[in-house]
């Protein structure tokens, strides 16, 4: 899309803007000629990937109305169009500012932290200024009233909010990279904890629904993994070789971001959306920024030490040999003609189950969603093609899928608990329709791995929001 927006374009922007105050009313803002500084804000809501949220399915681009289920009920994405009646049209710098870095809408009430201002709260006044300006000047109005929040009182009052976000919420400061910071790294910081708010999925949630840590100074949280979002469990983004991304390279973060596939992996669900709605993208020069960035994390615990293929499971399935292997049989019958008997799949067009991170995590929600709903790979301007996998839930039954899962987490040296029960696929199958896990409580400790298997917690680890995933139902916009 954009590239080149380098030293001599923010130079100019600066120019610009010399001058221009942060209450300066919607039409004096910012020229709607200067269209150096609205591709520049055309680009910067790409790294925030505004459009996905605040699109919703079969909707007009940033118009709003996407649902974003949580454990009180369900919001819903707003219109960010300028549009003056229903869409942020009134909104001056200063509000938009508030609203995008604060989280306090132009009526002075709280939003909720579905919207990752914690995360845009280091974002430069440089890039506010020129999303500013796109939203004003390079995006179209659209008549559509907001929809409400579906939470019951007195969950639904949004005073409280403001509490959360004084607790939670970091100070709105712009990033200021370590002294000493290599200039690429410190980019890749920047666009990881600001505009890119990956820890928004990719941290675990603490008791209030906040991010565990924002940046690295939280320590091992700090990109550690998720909780269920849309029935997608967010992996770490940490050193761990069999969790995170220990064996992969800079050159492979930089071609799954861009493309949404490499050898061994692939992308699906809600990062399907990330990559087809906004990092195939970015310029070459922030992705590697951002895969150098995340290269250079301190390293965390080996959880599950380092993995090692084991070829049994492929000797025993090519010789036939699957008495007493639950769930092998399936697997031959339904899976291996895609993912073959190594487990090694097809490089670029079926992930490898074997020693997959999203297989081998503790909680198995995503491979289990997969299978039972299928999933699609979404096409790229670096990958046009439409890879798709069929779902099982009408092929299979509940205890066809657990057994099928269970086998794949366990084969070829994955090392995964087989903690997949007929009844957990029988609640993921409902929770196609709501992903709230209704249960107490209390009924077992978050600590272990079937607790809220597929459904967020209703308090503790799993606290999370789960926005609808375009991925298979909308083209990118």
């Amino acid at each position: 899309m954009i590239k080149g927006l380098k030293a001599a374009l923010g130079a100019a922007v600066v120019g610009l803007l010399a001058g221009t105050a942060l209450s300066a009313s919607p039409a004096l803002a910012q020229n709607a000629d200067d269209s150096d500084l609205v591709a520049k804000g055309a680009y910067v809501a790409r790294l925030g990937d505004c459009v996905a949220c605040h699109t919703a399915l079969h909707g007009t681009a940033f118009a709003g109305g996407l649902q974003i289920k949580t454990p009180i009920g369900a919001i819903y994405s707003t219109n960010i169009t300028p549009d003056p009646k229903t869409g942020i049209g009134s909104y001056t710098l200063e509000d938009f500012d508030k609203a995008v870095r604060h989280g306090i809408r132009k009526d002075g009430s709280a939003l909720y932290p579905a919207m990752p201002y914690p995360s845009f709260a280091r974002m430069s006044e440089d890039d506010i200024k020129a999303l500013y300006a796109y939203f004003m000047h390079g995006v179209a109005p659209v008549d559509q009233p907001n929809k409400p929040a579906d939470i019951s009182w007195p969950l639904s009052m949004r005073w409280p909010l403001a509490f959360w976000g004084k607790m939670f919420a970091p100070a709105p400061k712009a990033f200021t990279p370590a002294p000493g910071t290599d200039p690429v790294v410190a980019r890749g910081e920047y666009l990881v904890t600001g505009p890119g708010h990956c820890g928004a999925c990719h941290t675990p949630r603490g008791f209030s629904m906040q991010e565990k840590a924002y940046d690295a100074a939280g320590g091992a949280d700090f990109l550690g993994g998720g909780a269920p979002i849309d029935n997608w469990i967010a992996p770490s983004l940490r050193s761990d070789p069999v969790l995170g991304l220990g064996r992969w390279s800079e050159d492979d973060l930089v071609q799954f971001l861009r493309s949404g596939r490499i050898d061994h992996s692939a992308a699906f669900g809600g990062m399907a959306d990330v990559v087809a709605w906004s990092t195939q993208y970015w310029s070459e020069d922030d992705l590697r920024a951002t895969a150098k960035y995340l290269k250079s994390l301190p390293e965390v615990p080996k959880a599950k030490g380092d993995y090692t293929y084991d070829p049994s499971t492929a000797q025993a399935l090519d010789a036939g040999k699957t008495a007493g292997m639950t769930g092998a049989d399936v697997y031959v019958q339904q899976c291996a003609i895609c993912h073959r008997n190594d487990g090694a799949a097809v490089d670029r067009m079926f992930p490898p189950l074997a020693g997959n991170p999203v297989v081998v995590s503790e909680n198995p929600t995503s491979v289990a969603h997969i299978v039972a709903a299928g999933g699609v790979l979404p096409p790229t301007n670096w990958a046009p093609s439409a890879v798709a996998m069929p779902g099982y839930q009408k092929i299979l039954n509940d205890q066809q899928v657990a057994d099928v899962v269970n086998f794949i987490r366990t084969s070829w040296g994955n090392k995964a608990p087989a903690n997949v029960t007929a009844s957990d696929v029988s609640k993921l199958r409902q929770a196609s329709q709501s992903v709230l896990d209704r249960r107490s409580w209390t009924d077992e400790p978050t600590s272990t791995s079937s607790w809220g298997l597929f459904g967020p917690q209703p308090y503790g680890e799993g606290w999370t929001f789960s926005p609808d995933t375009h991925a298979g139902v909308d083209n990118p916009q």
